[in-house]
């Protein structure tokens, strides 16, 4: 009896003081004198609209922005959310008003995995910040650093043991081979070696372990946690979210520490090209420069971005370029045509080939539009109140792009649910289309200041950094 007693006690106490933080934030921000925020659907109490996303928020968002307009407000718990769900809308967001936009709000997963927001991804806007994206855009995405690299690609591993697979008719797992391949091309670019296996078949222990590491990252990245939005709940983890985070971080420090101390005994173990990513991270922990220098905490959380960030992304990416090419003979069988014609049947495919293979470019584009890696765009926070389009957003709000539905927008691509990479060729709806954040009608890296690094630094016209590897 005591105990239930408590227990209702701990309960209404609980509530009680949601309530008083739900009221008084709203009579703050209904006593300034503002122009009105965006349309959106009426919400819970509390919860605000977290029940209205479901298991799939991207689409769920899609369709409310058909009923209320490409300028959204939602209310998730406590928090402010706009969504911009049309290229018009992104536009003004993240260009012209891309400076207010520059930071990420407080998360668990920045929290409890991202080593407490010291990594790349989700540190605030700052020195730090750009410290650490100028040290990628120059000794990892810039153009130099490509070419300085391009001994360590993996796609020629890749290619034999497919081959050797159909010689013996082995089944694979096309997805895991893809990914170690993805994996193993960072690995060596940031470590100077491979870390799962010498190859990229299957049945790697290390590989899966490594590869379920990343999914389960992906996936509790995706999950609305209540503790983010209704900041009373946050200690209590009802979702369990929190304790599987601290969980996976666990398992990601003792991989990167692993290949820290490793490295910092053995040195470099890359005898080509450039010295590999680590050792130079590793240099700047003895730098007379302290707004230069880095600490180790900052050089796993950067190593954990590269690899999270930079795998699984790209191994479904191409998983699903490979799938409609196998729902499509026809178009594939125009892509063989044309890799024969400019290449030949006599050798790989060389990254100086990749211009002239504007059929190839298309079918990437397209793959990007359907398929982009990240549907809804990674949040910003806004750092003042601003008006958009005439809508008041007041500080603090969380801002999301709908990137997939504004790459499936009837009002701008014609059939926009069907696979047909004509659409970027010459005489298609969009010939010159960018997919690197200049045309936003198809920005499956975001675009602004806080632009996916492996998008932003590419130099070619071609197929982008991830279809290098």
């Amino acid at each position: 009896m005591a105990t239930t007693l408590t227990l209702l006690i701990f309960s209404t106490s609980i509530l009680g003081f949601i309530l008083y933080y739900f009221l008084l934030h709203r009579r703050r921000l209904h006593n300034k004198k503002h122009p009105p925020l965006p349309p959106g659907p009426r919400r819970w109490p509390i919860v605000g609209n977290l029940p209205q996303l479901g298991p799939k928020p991207h689409q769920s968002m899609a369709a409310l922005a058909r009923v209320y307009g490409p300028i959204m407000h939602l209310k998730m718990g406590f928090v402010h959310v706009v969504v911009a769900a049309s290229a018009a809308a992104a536009e003004q967001f993240l260009k012209a008003h891309d400076g207010n936009f520059v930071s990420r709000p407080p998360n668990a997963g920045a929290k409890y995995v991202a080593y407490n927001y010291r990594d790349l991804v989700f540190a605030p806007y700052g020195p730090r910040w750009r410290l650490l994206r100028k040290i990628a855009a120059l000794h990892l995405f810039s153009g130099k650093a490509l070419d300085d690299f391009r001994h360590v690609r993996e796609v020629g591993i890749l290619a034999r043991a497919l081959l050797d697979a159909g010689a013996s008719q082995t089944p694979v797992s096309l997805g895991q081979m893809l990914n170690v391949c993805a994996t193993n091309a960072i690995a060596r670019v940031m470590l100077g070696r491979r870390v799962i296996g010498h190859g990229c078949g299957g049945g790697d222990e290390k590989a899966e372990e490594f590869k379920a590491m990343v999914v389960e990252l992906m996936v509790l990245s995706g999950v609305f946690n209540l503790g983010d939005f209704i900041p009373p709940l946050e200690g209590l983890d009802l979702q369990g979210v929190v304790a599987k985070m601290k969980k996976l971080h666990k398992r990601f420090d003792a991989f990167l520490s692993a290949i820290l101390e490793e490295h910092k005994n053995k040195g470099s173990c890359g005898t080509e090209g450039p010295v590999d990513l680590l050792s130079m991270l590793i240099s700047l922990k003895d730098v007379d420069n302290e707004k230069e220098r880095l600490t180790e905490t900052e050089i796993k959380a950067f190593l954990l971005n590269m690899f999270a960030a930079g795998t699984d992304t790209t191994s479904s990416t191409v998983e699903w370029a490979i799938a409609e090419l196998m729902r499509h003979p026809k178009i594939l069988a125009q892509a063989q045509q044309e890799l024969d014609s400019v290449v030949g049947k006599n050798r790989l495919v060389t990254e100086s080939d990749l211009t002239r293979l504007t059929f190839l470019q298309a079918i990437v584009k397209e793959n990007f539009r359907l398929h982009p890696s990240t549907p809804l765009s990674l949040p910003r926070i806004a750092q003042e109140s601003c008006v958009v389009n005439g809508y008041y957003i007041p500080k603090g709000s969380t801002l999301l792009v709908n990137v997939w539905a504004i790459a499936r927008d009837p009002d701008k691509w014609s059939d926009p649910l069907e696979f047909r990479p004509e659409r970027f060729l010459t005489g298609g709806e969009r010939p010159n289309a960018d997919v690197r954040g200049n045309d936003f009608e198809v920005i499956p890296f975001g675009a602004g200041r806080r632009i996916c690094l492996r998008n932003e630094f590419g130099d070619t016209d071609g197929p982008t950094i991830d279809s290098r590897l």
